[in-house]
């Protein structure tokens, strides 16, 4: 099987500039529409995609992001691999704006979006223990450290519903659990690609620390903004070095590669034709004989 990488960029990544060889591809979901199109490049040799989560301008809130669309699209392409790039808000002192933190662990706080493919007719149950890959992980710590990007390998990443920011109170309570950053975006992205088979890592960029902090009281989006683009530039690099090195970290016993195989869990004579026509790109392995 071909490992095709799929880079999901956040808020300031809307580009790599250093992809020349551009094809913007609009693929059609049964989901509905991407966030935007999805840029194809052949860089170093390798066949990669990028697309921007918010669209290129930014103009799709958190809470309207197609989730679904988008996995479902990049599975169509043939990614195996998605890394998500993502600017969060920091829950702890150590971890200034400008650090990266590789995520592997997610409290999901999000109430307002459609979080599996499998609602309708067909039920599946996959396993979140363990959200992202560590292969993956693996081969972004490498890319971070030839980036000489400070970063933090682990970390709880606080998924809240937006777009409004914590409240105190709110982030008080987040620090108490001992997460980490939050970010409103990463949430069903990552649940959405493992029942996808799509092995998912997440790094996150520190923009500023959430209002628990008495200097960071009230988030700045234009202060945002400038380390946003301080951050971007570090990614970019880090994108460079992922897309030479992730082959080599890949495990071929992720258990992302076959989670369907024990996770649907509908009769075979409820699952009607239309439905599982539905779900094709996402589950046809094991749905299609």
């Amino acid at each position: 099987m071909t490992n095709k990488l799929a880079i999901i960029g956040g808020s300031g990544l809307y580009d790599v500039e250093e992809f020349k060889d551009r094809e913007f591809l609009d693929i059609k979901s049964s989901w509905g529409n991407t966030s935007d199109k999805i840029l194809k490049t052949t860089f170093n040799e390798k066949e990669v995609y990028f697309l921007p989560r918010h669209g290129r301008g930014h103009y799709i809130s958190p809470s309207k992001i197609n989730f679904r669309a988008n996995i479902d699209a990049l599975k169509q392409v043939g990614v195996t691999d998605i890394v998500s790039i993502s600017a969060v808000g920091s829950l702890k002192e150590n971890l200034a704006p400008g650090k990266f933190v590789i995520i592997d662990q997610f409290i999901d706080r999000t109430f307002a979006r459609n979080k599996t493919f499998f609602d309708d007719e067909i039920v599946a149950h996959v396993s979140m223990a363990h959200p992202t890959s560590n292969g993956l992980m693996n081969a972004c710590e490498d890319s971070i450290k030839k980036s000489n990007i400070d970063y933090q390998r682990g970390g709880t990443y606080v998924v809240m519903e937006g777009p409004q920011f914590s409240t105190l109170a709110e982030s008080n309570l987040y620090r108490s659990w001992k997460a980490d950053v939050i970010g409103m975006t990463n949430m069903p992205e990552a649940k959405l690609a493992r029942e996808a088979e799509i092995r998912y890592a997440s790094v996150s960029m520190v923009t500023d620390y959430d209002c628990w902090h008495p200097d960071h009281e009230n988030v700045d989006v234009q202060k945002v903004i400038k380390v946003l683009l301080d951050n971007a530039a570090k990614a970019k690099e880090m994108i460079k070095n992922l897309i030479d090195n992730y082959e080599k970290h890949i495990d071929p016993n992720d258990p992302t590669n076959n989670c369907l195989d024990v996770a649907i869990i509908t009769a075979p004579e409820k699952r009607t034709k239309e439905t599982i026509k539905k779900l094709k790109n996402i589950a046809g392995r094991v749905l299609i004989k």
